[in-house]
């Protein structure tokens, strides 16, 4: 059957399934995102005032979900459901359902649920629409409700794990990112949310995509703990190609660090919610590529083939290096994407945009296929998003723990690197002069002198310095390093892009 046969007759089934909205599920909504993906694309008008919408930062989050409404709070289930209200810039209102039993009821909104503070109202309509909601759960302490997870703005998301404080944020999917077109940011139109059982210990929330490019169906099984694990089951539909399509997408913000500079316009040492991102490879190849904040933008593609795992970290613990009482970066989480199944060919693209302050996600990362499916036909992923504290065993070799970047004294034309590595195996061992360093340098540029390998007896780390000549010509230099002993190779891979 042709498509253009088949878009109407899908419409057509979509108008029954859309009148029998008693049952619900995740292939129901697969249906439905389908049948979207066959309709042109359709901007839905927001319906928010313009009072709302000039609303301040400050005088949007002074309005406040009144917690007398909180939902399931009453039934004493272990999770609890309170909502956004629209305003400044979470202008596009969405629809929550509630599933209970596979039967799906709207959720309607009411100015009555929300303290305005010191926000003088104006007219609220009350078919008004939430911007997003927030779940929350006993999450440190009993007795103590705190967010688990929020879903606020176009596909963003974001979720904590015991202890930890918000930072970076996942996305639904990133398209076109750092494209000269502009990127396109695809919105979760409408939540559906499974009312949790009394002893549950995970919630789980549907989701749907619409946006120029693609209509897609997601499910997010939530479960909370030291680190948070969210199962993320998508079905994207494409109605046209974008030039980037971005799975699993990760926004981070890296203002400044020690491989960046200290700011002197700042007290802070370091202002960053993640330092690296870090790979595993098909092969078994651990990549360690720390952040930058460049004058320019930069994308970095690392091709691999059925990767095992990729993320954001904020590998970097020590208050003192970030010296904020407001902020707790040293707090942020780590969050790693581990693919379910086999992803086949493509690359861990990573994004880094320059930033003039910590208020801007300035850092993507994400993988992109090589090849996507025809048009109409679904894109089918799953993974599981872990939102750490401690990376644990990610890599169960040595770990990169500090990246500095220096000039020559008397050679202008020369960089020194000062890299340290650290695992419980090579903090144990004595200095040891089989133990080298292999450097990698591109293009023209190349090592001056040689490598520096030294036990630092007042940490344990070990230290690694080289210097390296630019190419003439100036153009950016791609540095490798790791550590090994004989063939066995004691550390992951330092990665990093020198621009001269």
């Amino acid at each position: 059957m042709s498509p253009s046969i088949l878009g109407p007759l899908i419409l057509a089934l979509a108008v029954v399934v859309g009148r029998a909205e008693d049952l619900f599920d995740f292939e129901v909504l697969q249906f439905r995102a389908k049948a979207l993906a066959f309709q042109p694309y359709a901007e839905t008008k927001p319906r928010v005032p313009d009072w709302l919408k000039k609303l301040s930062y400050d005088q949007y989050n002074d309005i406040r979900f009144d917690e007398r409404f909180t939902w399931w709070r009453a039934d004493k289930l272990p999770f609890q459901l309170q909502f956004f209200h629209p305003g400044g810039i979470f202008n596009r209102p969405v629809q929550v359902h509630e599933v209970i039993n596979r039967v799906a009821r709207p959720i309607d909104f009411s100015p009555r649920f929300f303290d305005y503070g010191k926000t003088k109202p104006g007219r609220v309509p009350s078919d008004l629409g939430f911007a997003g909601f927030k779940v929350l759960q006993e999450l440190n302490q009993p007795g103590k409700w705190d967010e688990l997870i929020s879903f606020l703005g176009a596909s963003y998301f974001r979720a904590l794990g015991k202890d930890q404080h918000y930072g970076l944020s996942a996305r639904g999917l990133a398209l076109n990112t750092a494209e000269p077109g502009g990127e396109e940011f695809p919105v979760f139109e409408e939540f559906w949310i499974e009312r949790p059982s009394l002893g549950g210990g995970s919630v789980t929330v549907y989701a749907l995509l619409n946006g120029p490019s693609v209509a897609g169906a997601y499910r997010f099984v939530i479960t909370p703990g030291a680190d948070t694990v969210v199962r993320v089951r998508g079905a994207v539909y494409c109605r046209k190609t974008p030039a980037v399509f971005g799975l699993a997408p990760l926004t981070s913000m890296f203002a400044h660090g020690e491989n960046s500079g200290w700011s002197q316009t700042d007290f802070r040492p370091e202002v960053h919610d993640s330092d690296g991102l870090l790979l595993e490879t098909g092969a078994g190849e651990w990549v360690w590529r720390p952040l930058t904040n460049p004058k320019g933008v930069r994308v970095a593609s690392f091709q691999d083939n059925a990767p095992r795992g990729f993320g954001l970290l904020q590998r970097d613990r020590q208050f003192e290096h970030y010296g904020d009482l407001e902020a707790f970066y040293h707090q942020r989480p780590s969050l790693w994407v581990e693919p379910v199944g086999n992803w086949g060919a493509g690359s861990v693209r990573l994004f880094e945009l320059p930033t003039k302050d910590e208020f801007s996600d300035n850092i993507v990362a994400c993988w992109v296929p090589a090849k996507l499916p025809p048009i109409g036909e679904p894109f089918e992923f799953e993974y599981d998003l872990h939102w750490m504290s401690d990376p644990g065993r990610r890599p169960p070799a040595g770990q990169t723990i500090s990246t500095h970047v220096a000039g020559v004294p008397g050679r202008p034309e020369l960089r020194r690197f000062v890299l340290e590595f650290a695992s419980s195996y090579l903090n144990a061992q004595p200095d040891d002069p089989e133990i080298e360093a292999l450097v990698s340098v591109s293009g023209g540029a190349r090592q001056e002198n040689r490598t520096v390998v030294q036990k630092n007896r007042f940490t344990g780390a070990w230290r690694v310095v080289f210097e390296i000549r630019p190419d003439p010509s100036g153009s950016p230099v791609e540095l490798r390093c790791f550590l090994r002993k004989g063939q066995h190779v004691l550390t992951e891979t330092w990665s990093y892009l020198w621009n001269p």
